[in-house]
């Protein structure tokens, strides 16, 4: 080989490829070495990034969020199964709902810091696209997706071990992670009664720090009512408390989830 086509490859294989974000430290984060570190930098590029639709779908971090989901919804299906073998299907999928929903994935990303590497525009990062938890939440699932491309169904499950179920007991137990709304609402259609009703029956406060006052009817039979500093939060009160009233007559809404 030529002595100038030889220091040219040379040249090559000693350049370091330079990434949109600091490689090194994300995986460090989440503690997995990527042999196609491309991979990881598609899971933290945002739509946003983009600026034509198809780009947007294409190279986005939205495939590997819908892989992620997917490898999510297995591993922790089976952790659910083997950890809670006398527990039937309903708490089980209860259980389920839990540890894969936004809030909680959300939670994983702010502990790892996640939302600092995400690949946004101006746009995005003006209005706090960096702490929305929809998009931390879809981070998480679209870096559990490029490691299950990158390293395999093993590595994707030691991460999802390693920083999730963990802390299973935690989000299992914490009434914050738990949506008694959800559960209200399987519970009602499973029995033929409709989606139950709920209606803001008071206001009070400045408009700064406002209380609000919800009900719930359930079945005509079944009333809860709930406080909180806005409506989302006063519904899962009234929420909460007719799923009370109701586990009197209907004993398996006891379990709840854990």
């Amino acid at each position: 080989m030529p002595r100038m086509l030889s220091t040219f490859f040379r040249r090559i294989r000693g350049k370091r490829k330079e990434y949109p974000i600091d490689i090194n430290r994300l995986q460090e984060k989440i503690g997995y070495v990527f042999s196609n570190p491309d991979r990881l930098v598609k899971a933290v590029s945002h739509r946003s990034s983009f600026s034509q639709s198809a780009a947007q779908v294409l190279h986005s971090n939205e495939r590997l969020e819908f892989l992620g989901d997917a490898v999510l919804g297995l591993i922790v299906t089976r952790y659910l199964y083997d950890r809670f073998p006398e527990e039937n299907e309903g708490i089980l999928s209860r259980k389920k709902a839990v540890l894969v929903s936004r809030k909680v994935l959300g939670v994983i990303s702010q502990q790892l810091e996640l939302g600092e590497f995400l690949i946004l525009n101006k746009g995005e990062e003006k209005t706090g696209g960096r702490k929305k938890m929809s998009n931390l939440a879809n981070l998480f699932e679209a870096v559990l997706g490029a490691i299950y491309l990158d390293g395999g169904f093993e590595a994707a499950e030691a991460f999802v071990k390693k920083y999730l179920l963990k802390q299973a007991g935690r989000f299992l137990t914490e009434e914050r992670f738990f949506n008694y709304k959800s559960q209200l609402l399987e519970f009602s259609q499973a029995r033929g009664w409709g989606i139950p009703r709920y209606q803001t029956i008071a206001e009070s406060g400045p408009d700064h720090n406002k209380t609000f006052r919800v009900e719930v009817v359930v079945y005509e039979n079944y009333r809860g009512e709930g406080e909180g500093p806005n409506k989302k939060n006063a519904e899962q009160k009234a929420a909460r408390d007719v799923v009370e009233k109701l586990s009197v007559d209907y004993p398996e809404l006891k379990g709840k989830v854990s």
